[in-house]
């Protein structure tokens, strides 16, 4: 990656937000809490529009939406700061979801319904405040975008039939919408159905890049990677 020319200022700045970080005898002040932008809520259940579809709706409390992307410190830079060199997986996560999943359980394979999770990304929380506030304002600018949704077009892998309580993986492929930028998408899901609640995961690899996103790059200092990953923990129960 190519460094950005960053003017004395900016990294007098940066340089002073990862001492906070590294020095637990000084906590960083928290951000100003996001501006409210309430996720959409699940389209209302209306009831099976094809023989054997069911509808399960996202339950926020218990799901939970995650990025992880690979951050890299530089010695030169950090060490008389005493932040260790070296690349660490870096993890935020919001509550702010919902969606719904729409499937025939007697076959995973059937054409779709209204399959789509909406996440507030402005909300997204790391271990750290201040990187919280800086991409929120800054950079990938997430108040400015508060929100990204994925609406499955289809399923790939899926067994041919279901039984309850059994664990399945299958792909739900369709498209992401982050930043007013759409690009296809596939989420690899595990889940399982147990009396009226689904439980599950979807994962998916995706790029800054690919969503008007430049990868910060603060030189002989810290590099973030393009490639990040996406983690939806689900919990959906039966309309």
């Amino acid at each position: 990656m190519t460094g950005r020319k960053l003017t004395p200022m900016v990294i007098m700045f940066w340089l002073a937000a990862l001492l906070l970080a590294a020095c637990s005898a000084a906590a960083p002040t928290a951000a100003p809490a996001p501006t409210a932008t309430p996720v959409p809520p699940a389209p209302a259940a209306t009831g099976p529009t094809a023989e054997g579809l069911r509808t399960f709706a996202i339950v926020p409390a218990q799901s939970k939406a995650s990025y992880i992307v690979d951050e890299e410190f530089f010695a030169d830079a950090l060490g008389k700061y005493n932040i260790a060199a070296g690349k660490v997986k870096t993890t935020g996560s919001t509550q702010e979801i919902a969606g719904q999943l729409q499937l025939n359980l007697g076959d995973l394979a059937a054409p779709l319904g209204d399959n789509r999770f909406t996440v507030q990304i402005n909300t997204l929380s790391s271990d750290q405040a201040l990187r919280d506030g800086w991409i929120r304002r800054n950079g990938p600018r997430l108040n400015d975008f508060p929100t990204a949704e994925f609406v499955a077009t289809g399923v790939e892998g899926a067994p041919a039939s279901y039984t309850e309580g059994q664990e399945v993986q299958f792909q739900l492929v369709g498209n992401l919408t982050m930043r007013d930028i759409t690009k296809p998408a596939t989420f690899d899901v595990t889940a399982a159905l147990q009396g009226n609640t689904i439980t599950g995961k979807a994962t998916t690899q995706a790029r800054l890049s690919d969503f008007g996103i430049d990868p910060p790059n603060f030189a002989n200092t810290l590099v973030v990677g393009d490639e990040f990953t996406i983690e939806v923990d689900f919990v959906a129960r039966e309309q």
